[in-house]
């Protein structure tokens, strides 16, 4: 059962590789709306302000939906593991209500889009189960169960499922969906070209001037200008409000194997135990379904085997499945803000022309859906019945979220301080295996050295470009990350994944 020998590339990547890149804008533009971002949230604003009649031009950095939707294990659900009974305490029995219908919504939204265009992305309506096999965590689900009923989702407790293995009891939601993510925001794109939206990718935004009209510059020096400008990069590469500080960023391993179809499993699964637990399937030929299993999530670049963690999964999948031959892995990344709701609004208290989604909480198709309708609609000067539950200026959740951003906040001052402080260690350059990486003094500098797998070394400045938050190295993903704001960087210093928007500096060695 080696799952070392399985590609390191998304399973929804691999299946529909890309094709020819859209190249960058060749001059500046002028467009009502710019959309920086090509992944749920960025194509499904960009979708529905085409539809209204507003020009749009999305920028993307590095390939559409490749990024975190192109990474993601594709539930399209409502139901979002323990958040109803939450919602019910933190934000009332109608704040629950508001969540679980426009989540709920944003799922039909999609199957209509997709028969609209006729996108075939393998849609399957299905159930989704938030289960546990530990009976001290009954309680918690049984509550679970009564809240998501009573915000309005079609939710029971059950004992019973097609998991190959019992379970103490479990969240059963129906009427949910699972597609093929990559498949669906093509089609999508294809949909904005055809009613006049412009798509560019390699194109890395690194500047916005707010105002009447707001100006965007790329990595290249175009401008863009914009009546409107909304940032849809996962984790926001603008954060004039300090959003940071109610953003955790967190890392999850996907493992995937073909299984005989008589023995898959019908429906979506969580668990929040064992450090997480997610099981679907997806269409794979003949007689076959793809077994889908997530966890294992850790803060980028705070430590830790990420090798293990692969086998950790592995093992887990092969002891309920049986004998498995893995085919792909590959990490997904997320956002968690401090109150569990998703910041979908205003960039900043002050802000008129400048709109954000983010912290999605490992729930970003039905949430990115929803915020393009959200989005679309503050923009064209409709009013949406949750932009209030959504809105990143809301203060009432100010003191809910004290304990989570208070942890944040130490975490990331752990970071800030201790990584600044003199190691008990002093690794060399000569210390590095082939395909390793270390944080190392050289030369005077803190340098982040790693070795090629022809032994090469190649070293760049260890410090992030967002916050200067020293990167630790991730060897199953060859990867320097950053452990305060979810940064990655690939060996040469060259950005994977923001906030940071400028790559290491080159370091002599």
């Amino acid at each position: 059962m080696d799952q070392q020998a399985a590609t390191l590339r998304s399973y929804w990547i691999d299946t529909v590789p890309p094709g020819d890149p859209a190249p960058p804008p060749d001059g500046d533009l002028t467009v009502d709306v710019a959309v920086i971002g090509a992944g749920i949230a960025g194509l499904s604003t960009a979708w529905e302000l085409v539809r209204r009649g507003r020009g749009v031009a999305v920028l993307e950095a590095d390939r559409i939906a490749a990024g975190v939707t192109g990474h993601t294990t594709a539930k399209l659900s409502a139901q979002h593991t323990l958040i109803y009974d939450r919602l019910r305490r933190t934000r009332g029995a109608d704040g629950a209500r508001l969540y679980a219908r426009s989540q709920t919504e944003a799922i039909r939204h999609a199957a209509q889009t997709a028969a609209e265009l006729g996108i075939d992305c393998d849609w399957e309506d299905t159930d989704a189960y938030t289960f546990a096999q530990d009976p001290a965590h009954v309680p918690a689900l049984r509550a679970e169960a009564t809240a998501a009923r009573e915000a309005g989702l079609p939710a029971e407790f059950v004992t019973e499922t097609a998991l190959p293995f019992p379970v103490a009891g479990a969240v059963r939601v129906a009427e949910q969906a699972q597609f093929h993510p990559r498949k669906y925001l093509l089609g999508l794109a294809d949909g904005i070209r055809r009613l006049g939206g412009e798509l560019y990718e390699g194109t890395r935004v690194v500047g916005l001037k707010e105002g009447e009209p707001c100006e965007l510059t790329t990595e290249a020096g175009t401008r863009i200008t914009a009546d409107a400008v909304v940032v849809a990069t996962h984790y926001p590469v603008f954060d004039r409000a300090l959003l940071f500080t109610r953003l955790s960023p967190r890392r999850e391993l996907v493992v995937a194997a073909p299984l005989d179809a008589a023995r898959a499993p019908d429906g979506m699964y969580i668990t929040p135990e064992e450090n997480t637990r997610s099981v679907r399937t997806a269409p794979h030929g003949d007689g076959e379904r793809l077994l889908i299993v997530t966890g294992e999530h850790f803060t980028p670049g705070a430590g830790g085997d990420t090798e293990e963690r692969f086998e950790r999964l592995a093992r887990w999948a092969g002891r309920h499945f049986g004998e498995l031959t893995f085919t792909h892995r590959w990490a997904t990344q997320d956002n968690d803000s401090t109150d569990s709701v998703p910041l979908v609004g205003p960039l900043h208290p002050g802000s008129r022309h400048v709109q954000v989604a983010t912290g999605f909480g490992g729930w970003g198709l039905s949430g990115g859906i929803m915020a393009g309708r959200l989005l679309c609609d503050r923009i064209t000067g409709r009013e949406s019945p949750w932009s209030e539950l959504y809105d990143p200026r809301r203060i009432a959740s100010v003191v809910r979220e004290a304990p989570a951003f208070l942890k944040q906040q130490a975490d990331v001052a752990r970071h800030f301080v201790g990584d600044r402080l003199p190691g008990t260690t002093r690794p060399s350059p000569d210390d590095l295996a082939p395909g390793d990486g270390a944080v190392m003094h050289v030369g005077g500098h803190r340098c982040a050295v790693h070795r090629d797998t022809d032994g090469t070394l190649r070293a760049v400045s260890a410090r992030c470009t967002h916050l200067g938050c020293v990167v630790a190295f991730n060897r199953a993903e060859q990867a320097w990350e950053c452990p305060c704001h979810g940064s990655r960087f690939a060996p040469d210093g060259s950005v994977l994944q923001g906030p940071a928007v400028r790559p290491l500096e080159q370091r002599d060695i």
